[in-house]
C-alpha cells in the first residue's frame, strides 16, 4: 500500500496527496506535516517498513471537502486518490487512482467560492504581435477568450486581468514580461501562477483538442483560427482543466469570443478608486457600488450584476433597451414584486449543473433543481404581459423544462439523505424492482417477529430474543439459565458470559433474503439515481440557457427595486459628447448617510466650451466625492441602471480614468509620487476624445514648483491634444484658475464655504468661480490638531505671505501665447553688473514705483495681469 502511495506522490509532487483508506483520506511524510499544521489536526505515525514511523494524519472522507477547501485557499494544490474498485470485490490490494486535482481555480466549494462571485482561472499565451487570454469559471461553465493586440497591449492585458481577478493563472514561459505578469497576479490577487508546458503550445494539437471538445470539424465557425494566440490560450486552459478535473467538462459546452473594446474600459486604478465591488481600504463589500445596487434574488443574478458593474456597455441602443426594461419594472410595482418573489425560490442552477457534470451532485441538489424549475411557469406568465423589448424577449426565451421537472419530481424522494450509499433515494412507484425489494425489507421485520414468537412457544424459553450485529447477522440469544431448554436444531454461533447465541436454518434463510434485499435495494437506488443524473446532464444546454435568462431578469428587477427605494431617475443616453447631470448625488455616500440629506450638485461637461472643469476648494469640502459621483453616475447609466439625479443626459463614454489619491508601492520600489505619475502617464497615453477623466490633486506628491508646473502642463495637454475628453480636475494650486482666461475650453468651479470668524462651514455646493486659498488651518482645526500647533501655523503663514522673495523660476516658455507665471528675474550676482546711483536718483525711482502702485485699480486686474504688474515693479526695484 505504501508503494502504491509513493508512486502516486511521485507523479504529483506539487500536490498534497489525499490517499483514500477506508473511511478516511490519509496523508504521509511531508504532506502529513504540512496538513497537520495548516488544518490543525492530530499528527500520528505509521509503520511503513522504515527505521522510523512515517508521519501520518487523516480526515474523514465525508468531511474532506471542507479540509480540501481550506488547504486550497491557503495556496496548496490537492490531489485526490480514490479507491476505484469495490473493496469487497477486490482481490489483494484495492486499486486506486487520482480522480481529481483541486486548485484555487478549480475549487467547487469553500469560502473562496462565494455565491454571488465568480471563481476565475485564466490562461495567457503570446504570439508575435498579440496576447491571447482565456478565462473560465468551472463552477458555472462560463468560458471566454480574447485577442489583445496593438499599442499598449500589456496595459490592456493587465486591465482585463483586473476585471476578472483570477485566482489561478497559466502563463506561457516565453511570454513577454513574464515576471511582471507573475508579480502582478500574485501581489494584486494572490493568484497561483503556473507555467504552461511547451507541448501544450503545439498549434496543430491545440486546434484538434478544441475541435474534439466542441464536436466540430473546424473552429472557424465560432471565430477561432489556428496559430492565433487566443486559440492557443483557450486550448491550454482546456488541457489543464481536463488534466486536473479528470472529466469531459460537458458543462463548458461553448466559448465566448469577445473583444475588449466591446465594453467600457476600466483600468485597475479606476476600479479601485471608484470602489466598484469593494472598498479601497478595508476590501469590504459594504461601501461599494455593488453593495448599493445589489437587490438580486438569485446567485446567477448577483454574478451578472457584478459583471455589469465591471464592464458597462458602450452601445447606446443596448443601454437604452436595458433602461426600457428597468423603467417598466419601476413603473409596474406589482409586476416587480411578483417577479422578485418568484425569483427567491430559484437556486444556483449554474453551479448545480456543474456538480451534475462533475458527477458530485446528490439527491438534495436534484431536488433544488426541481424546486427552481417549479418557479418557471409563474415567471413566464408574468413576463407574457410585459411591453419592453428586453422583457418580451426574455419571455420568449423561457424554456419551462417540464420534462426535467417531471423526471425529478416522480423519481427523487423529498427526504433523501445526503449520502448516495444509504438508500431512500427513489420514490415509491417510480421503479418496480425498488418497490419489490422494499416490500421484502418491510416484511422481513414481521418475519423475524413471527420466528421469535414461535420459538418462544415451542421451546418455552420466555426471554428468547432475535438480535443483529454486523459480524454474525441475525441470531437467537438465550440466557444461561434456559440452556437446558435449547432444542437440537439450534446451531451455536457464540458463547458469552451470561448467554448463548444460536442460528436456525429458518432464521438463516430469512436473513439472506432480508439482508440481501437491503444491499440490493441500496445498490439499485444508486444505479437509478446515476441514470437520472445522466438524463439531467443531457439537457445541460437548456438548463444553462434558462439560467442566463433568469440572471438577466434578476438584474433588471434589482435595478428597478434600487431605483424605487432611492428615488433614482432614468437617464437619457445618446452618442453625443455632452454630459449634463441635474441635482446628481453620490449613490454610496447617500446610502451611508441614511436619513441625512445629501447635497445634490449639477455638472455640465462637453467636448468644447466646457471640456475641463477646474475645481478648487478646501479639503473636506467634497471635491473628491463630487468627482467620483459624476463618474459613478455615468457608469451606472451605461450599465442600464437608473441614476441618483433629478435628470441627466449622457453621451456614451468609452473609458473612465481616475487619478484620485495614491499610495506607495514599496514592493516595486515606487513612491507615492511615482505611482501618481504612472497613473497620469497611463491616462494621457490611452484617453480618447470620448473618455471621461477624473483627476484629483495632480502634482501634490512633489515640491510646490514641480507640482504646479506638472499640473499646468497636463491641463494644457488635455485642452489641446485630447480635445473632447471630458475632464474634472480638482486642485489646490489656485494659480491654475488663471487658465480660464487663456484657454477657451476650461471653466472654473469651486466648493462654496461659509466663513464664521476663524471657522468655516462646508456647504458642499459646487458653484461657478474659484477660491484663492485652501483653508488648510481651519480644516486642521476641525481635525483636532492642538491649538498651539494651529497658532504657530498661523504665524508661519503670515510670515510666508509677507515674504516677497519667494519666486517661481521660469525655465520653459508657455505655449498658446499666455503670459508666464514663472518669469521672475533672478537677483543680480553680488558685485557684478550693479549700477551706481546717486541718492536722489534712488529716491526718485522709489517715488515713481510708489506712484504707480497708488494708481493701480486692483479690482480690475486679472490674476495674470496682477502677477505681470508685480513682476515689472519688482524688476524696477531690484534694478536700483
Amino acid at each position: 500500500m505504501m508503494k502504491q502511495y509513493l508512486e502516486m506522490k511521485e507523479a504529483h509532487k506539487e500536490c498534497i496527496l489525499f490517499f483514500r483508506l477506508g473511511d478516511f483520506y490519509e496523508m504521509f511524510f511531508d504532506d502529513a506535516l504540512t496538513a497537520s499544521r495548516e488544518l490543525e489536526i492530530t499528527l500520528t505515525g505509521r509503520d511503513c517498513g522504515l527505521e522510523e514511523r512515517a508521519p501520518m494524519c487523516g480526515v474523514p472522507f465525508h468531511a474532506a471537502d471542507t479540509y480540501i477547501s481550506r488547504l486550497v485557499e491557503k495556496g496548496y494544490k490537492v490531489a485526490i486518490c480514490e479507491q476505484v474498485e469495490d473493496p469487497k470485490a477486490a482481490k489483494g490490494l484495492v486499486k486506486r487512482d487520482i480522480v481529481r486535482i483541486v486548485t484555487p481555480g478549480t475549487l467547487l466549494e469553500g469560502n473562496s467560492v462565494a455565491e454571488g462571485k465568480n471563481n476565475y482561472i485564466a490562461a495567457i499565451v503570446s504570439s508575435e504581435a498579440a496576447y491571447g487570454l482565456s478565462i473560465s469559471d468551472v463552477t458555472t461553465g462560463e468560458w471566454r477568450t480574447t485577442l489583445i493586440q496593438g499599442e499598449n497591449d500589456l496595459r490592456k492585458l493587465l486591465d482585463e486581468l483586473a476585471k476578472f481577478a483570477p485566482v489561478e493563472c497559466l502563463i506561457s514561459e516565453n511570454c513577454p514580461h513574464y515576471e511582471d505578469l507573475c508579480t502582478f497576479l500574485q501581489t494584486r490577487f494572490n493568484a497561483l501562477v503556473e507555467k504552461i508546458p511547451p507541448h501544450c503550445l503545439d498549434e496543430t494539437l491545440s486546434y484538434q483538442l478544441l475541435a474534439k471538445h466542441f464536436g466540430v470539424l473546424s473552429l472557424e465557425g465560432i471565430g477561432l483560427y489556428p496559430k492565433e494566440a487566443n486559440t492557443l490560450a483557450a486550448s491550454c486552459l482546456l488541457h489543464y482543466l481536463k488534466e486536473t478535473q479528470k472529466n469531459e467538462l460537458s458543462h463548458m459546452h461553448s466559448i465566448e469570443l469577445y473583444n475588449v473594446d466591446t465594453y467600457m474600459l476600466l483600468d485597475l486604478s479606476t476600479r479601485r478608486n471608484l470602489e466598484l465591488t469593494e472598498t479601497l481600504r478595508e476590501k469590504r463589500r459594504k461601501g461599494s457600488l455593488l453593495w448599493v445596487l445589489d437587490q438580486t434574488q438569485t446567485a446567477m443574478g448577483a454574478r451578472f450584476l457584478r459583471k455589469s458593474i465591471e464592464q458597462p456597455l458602450i452601445n447606446a441602443g443596448e443601454i437604452n433597451r436595458r433602461l426600457e426594461a428597468t423603467k417598466e419594472l419601476v413603473e409596474n410595482a406589482l409586476l416587480r414584486e411578483d417577479l422578485m418573489e418568484a425569483l427567491k425560490g430559484i437556486y444556483d442552477l449554474e453551479r448545480l449543473m456543474s456538480k451534475v457534470a462533475y458527477g458530485t451532485c446528490n439527491a438534495k441538489d436534484l431536488l433544488a433543481i426541481k424546486q427552481s424549475l417549479g418557479q418557471l411557469p409563474l415567471i413566464k406568465t408574468l413576463l407574457s404581459s410585459t411591453s419592453s423589448l428586453k422583457l418580451k424577449d426574455l419571455g420568449k426565451r423561457f424554456d419551462l423544462l417540464e420534462d426535467i421537472f417531471r423526471l425529478i419530481n416522480h423519481a427523487i424522494h423529498e427526504e433523501a439523505p445526503l449520502s448516495l450509499r444509504e438508500g431512500h433515494l427513489i420514490k415509491e412507484g417510480y421503479h418496480q424492482d425498488v418497490d419489490h425489494l422494499r416490500q421484502i425489507k418491510a416484511r422481513g421485520s414481521s418475519w423475524l417477529m413471527d420466528i421469535e414468537t414461535r420459538e418462544k412457544e415451542k421451546t418455552g424459553i420466555k426471554n428468547l430474543k432475535i438480535k443483529y450485529n454486523k459480524v454474525f447477522g441475525y441470531f437467537l440469544e438465550v440466557t444461561q439459565s434456559y440452556n437446558h431448554l435449547v432444542p437440537d436444531y439450534f446451531i451455536r454461533k457464540q458463547t458469552l458470559a451470561n448467554c448463548e447465541r444460536y442460528i436456525t436454518e429458518e432464521l438463516k434463510k430469512v436473513e439472506d433474503e432480508v439482508l440481501g434485499a437491503d444491499d440490493k435495494l441500496t445498490t439499485l437506488e444508486y444505479q437509478i439515481f446515476t441514470q437520472i443524473r445522466e438524463d439531467v446532464l443531457k439537457e445541460m444546454n437548456r438548463l444553462l440557457a434558462v439560467s442566463a435568462v433568469i440572471a438577466e431578469l434578476d438584474l433588471y428587477c434589482s435595478f428597478a427595486e434600487v431605483a424605487h427605494q432611492y428615488d433614482y431617475t432614468c437617464p437619457t443616453i445618446n452618442e453625443g459628447s455632452r454630459i449634463t447631470i441635474e441635482m446628481g448625488r453620490h449613490p454610496v455616500v447617500e446610502k451611508m448617510m441614511g436619513d441625512q440629506n445629501f447635497i445634490a450638485n449639477d455638472v455640465e461637461l462637453d467636448g468644447q466650451g466646457e471640456q475641463i472643469m477646474l475645481l478648487t476648494g478646501p479639503n473636506m469640502a467634497g471635491k473628491s466625492t463630487y468627482m467620483r459621483q459624476v463618474a459613478l453616475i455615468v457608469l451606472m447609466a451605461q450599465m442600464g441602471s437608473f441614476i441618483p439625479a433629478k435628470s441627466a443626459t449622457i453621451g456614451v463614454v468609452d473609458r473612465i480614468f481616475t487619478r484620485v489619491g495614491a499610495s506607495d508601492d514599496l514592493a516595486s520600489g515606487q513612491s507615492t509620487f511615482m505611482v501618481e505619475m504612472m497613473e497620469v502617464s497611463n491616462i494621457l497615453h490611452n484617453a480618447t476624445p470620448h473618455s471621461l477623466l477624473i483627476l484629483d490633486e495632480i502634482g501634490r506628491g512633489t515640491s510646490t514648483l514641480d507640482g504646479l508646473s506638472i499640473a499646468w502642463s497636463i491641463i494644457e495637454h488635455i485642452s489641446s491634444k485630447l480635445l473632447g475628453a471630458k475632464t474634472l480636475f480638482a486642485t489646490h494650486y489656485h494659480e491654475l484658475t488663471a487658465l480660464e482666461s487663456t484657454l477657451s475650453n476650461i471653466k472654473n468651479y469651486c466648493v462654496a464655504v461659509k466663513e464664521v470668524g476663524e471657522d468655516i462651514i462646508f456647504l458642499h455646493k459646487i458653484i461657478a468661480g474659484s477660491v484663492d486659498h485652501s483653508y488648510g488651518i481651519q480644516v486642521a482645526k476641525l481635525a483636532g490638531v492642538p491649538s498651539m500647533v494651529l497658532d504657530r501655523a498661523k504665524a508661519i503663514l503670515k510670515e510666508l505671505e509677507q515674504d516677497t522673495s519667494v519666486g517661481l523660476p521660469s525655465t520653459v516658455p508657455l505655449p498658446l501665447g499666455q503670459t508666464s507665471l514663472f518669469q521672475i528675474a533672478e537677483p543680480p550676482t553680488k558685485g557684478v553688473g550693479r549700477k551706481s546711483h546717486k541718492e536722489g536718483e534712488l529716491d526718485t525711482n522709489k517715488l515713481a514705483v510708489l506712484e504707480e502702485l497708488k494708481g493701480l485699480d486692483i479690482m480690475e486686474l486679472t490674476p495674470l495681469k496682477a502677477m505681470q504688474v508685480l513682476y515689472d515693479l519688482q524688476k524696477k526695484v531690484k534694478a536700483y
